[in-house]
């Protein structure tokens, strides 16, 4: 039986994404206060970086899971959930 690696698993999943309505958004001038900067390392689709001095998701391949908001000490997070009938659709597990 073959293991499907996690970029195998991720490419399973489907998101219905509501174009234009970002359901995290950031607060930048918090985030340049930040000295650890967690959201870069613990989203587990990996979708933080850090361009031009400031920190940009890309939302729309979000797995709601929550962890960005968990270890955001700065409190420079606004998460929500989705609205219904968007975001992730698991298919497998």
């Amino acid at each position: 039986m073959n293991r499907l690696s996690i970029s195998d698993k991720l490419a399973l999943d489907k998101f219905e994404v509501d174009e234009g309505v970002p359901h995290i958004n950031i607060n930048n001038d918090l985030c340049k206060t930040c000295v650890s900067k967690n959201c870069l390392r613990v989203c587990p689709a990996g979708l933080y970086s850090e361009q031009d001095s400031g920190i940009i998701v890309e939302w729309a391949g979000c797995l709601e899971c929550g962890t960005c908001r968990a270890v955001c000490s700065q409190g420079a997070l606004d998460w929500k959930y989705p609205r219904g009938g968007f975001g992730i659709i698991y298919r497998q597990g």
